[in-house]
């Protein structure tokens, strides 16, 4: 017998349970804002959804490796040109080195134009006997520890879709004129590759792998391989989590000449740990859409649960529409995502394994500063390459927080962050961020382990 899921529409989550839920004092301020996003136009294409949805789909083969980075939580003040092409400009550092490492192409999905909202452990904050409302991101309220401040703001809504037009406009147009040009990667080097922070052993890693990349291409070139000139533009993808869905649905709709829904405010949503309850509503939410979808799963994730949300997100099995991004933490990694793996491959689910290494692996100092260490980053990368290995699956993907400034959150690295230089410039609201230097160095081992011969042992 043949079940069939309940009617969807963009707005049939507010007949579920919603996680992570602002409470706004003022609905007809509310309405006004869900109006007023409704009637702009969408940030992206159902184009570019389906382009990404097929490249996704080739990663799941392994023709592809899927890199994933931005910011923890966008900022409004941060949407400035400086700060973009630094995110943009390490992004295409990194996957460079993918690229030159792994031998195949590189997907490349930013964590921004819409990673404005963050969800919280708790939905008030405490300090000095004053309690307020959590800040929730930028898309909800702002972070300073004021009544006025931590107010839920339904405009927030339409300052964000409008910071994150500003953003996607710059960075298409950057890359429209040329500043993705594989031919010329020597352009990317950022201002900081002669800063005295970077190690010099990877400074000359990279530079010398650039180099050597643009002459094979010129080589190439002179033998009269004219595909070679489709590198002079890479392709670049958005994505936030789809926390707030008064956001997400006001820029969900129908595109003519294709069948279903699309999420046009970014290219890939994905569901986090505290919000994929399979009858939550967000999960009701992004079932509908034809976006593909990324679903955070920790270590305390059951293969029943997570079964049960696949076949609820993806009923078709669909290529290209799953991502399943583990962030099991570096102590758990190996004992905790085999049996996910096991479950969803004797399924036969068709999924995107994308290893997170960084929300699994938080600390505290002893001065109370929250950080992660790099070198619990690289082996929990490590073990999601080993686990892969053995039980036969495809590791295609890595997912990081990340910055292209010369911040000082995360410890460890060949830059040698210790405790003491942490507060130097420690800048994220909310999680620590790897810096240039970690970025780039984290790319060079996952191009090396990823090269290495595959091992089932």
């Amino acid at each position: 017998m043949t079940t069939h899921a309940p009617s969807w529409s963009p707005l049939s989550w507010k007949h579920k349970l919603a996680a992570q839920q602002v409470v706004y004092p003022d609905r007809a301020a509310v309405d006004a804002a869900v109006a007023k996003l409704a009637a702009f136009p969408p940030l992206v294409t159902s184009f570019e959804v389906e382009r990404l949805k097929s490249l996704i789909a080739d990663a799941q083969q392994g023709k592809r490796f899927l890199l994933q980075g931005g910011d923890c939580a966008e900022t409004l003040d941060d949407c400035r040109a400086d700060v973009i092409t630094s995110k943009l400009k390490i992004l295409l550092q990194m996957s460079l080195v993918l690229v030159h490492g792994l031998k195949k192409p590189v997907i490349r999905v930013g964590r921004f134009a819409g990673q404005y909202a963050k969800p919280r452990s708790s939905p008030t904050e405490t300090r000095d006997g004053v309690t307020l409302p959590s800040y929730f991101g930028d898309l909800v309220n702002a972070h300073e520890f004021t009544p006025a401040s931590r107010a839920p703001n339904p405009e927030l809504m339409v300052r964000g879709y409008q910071h994150a037009a500003v953003t996607l406009n710059f960075i298409r147009a950057l890359i429209d004129g040329g500043f993705a040009d594989l031919h010329h990667p020597e352009y990317w080097d950022l201002k900081f590759l002669a800063h005295v922070h970077v190690p010099d052993d990877l400074r000359r890693r990279y530079q010398g792998m650039a180099a050597q990349l643009a002459e094979a291409l010129r080589f190439m070139e002179a033998l009269g391989e004219t595909a070679v000139a489709d590198l002079n533009r890479v392709e670049f993808f958005s994505s936030h989590e789809a926390l707030n869905l008064l956001y997400e649905s006001a820029q969900t709709r129908t595109v003519p000449r294709r069948e279903g829904h699309y999420n046009l405010t970014t290219h890939l949503p994905w569901l986090g740990e505290r919000t994929r309850h399979p009858d939550g509503a967000h999960v009701e939410y992004l079932r509908g859409i034809a976006n593909p979808v990324g679903v955070k799963i920790g270590p305390n994730t059951a293969p029943d649960e997570l079964l049960r949300l696949l076949t609820t997100l993806n009923p078709r099995n669909e290529p290209g529409r799953i991502l399943l991004i583990h962030r099991m933490g570096a102590a758990r990694a190996r004992q905790a995502l085999p049996p996910l793996i096991r479950a969803v491959r004797d399924r036969g689910h068709r999924v995107l394994w994308v290893c997170d290494p960084m929300h699994g692996n938080s600390t505290t100092t002893r001065a109370g500063i929250k950080t992660r260490l790099f070198s619990d980053i690289l082996d929990e990368i490590y073990a999601a390459f080993d686990c892969h290995a053995h039980e036969g699956t495809i590791l295609g993907g890595v997912h990081f927080e990340l910055t292209g400034e010369d911040v000082t959150e995360c410890l460890g690295g060949a830059a040698g962050v210790t405790e003491d230089d942490l507060s130097t410039d420690y800048r994220s609201p909310c999680d620590p961020r790897l810096n240039y230097a970690q970025a780039l160095e984290l790319a060079f081992a996952i191009a090396g382990r990823a090269a290495e011969p595959r091992t089932t042992e």
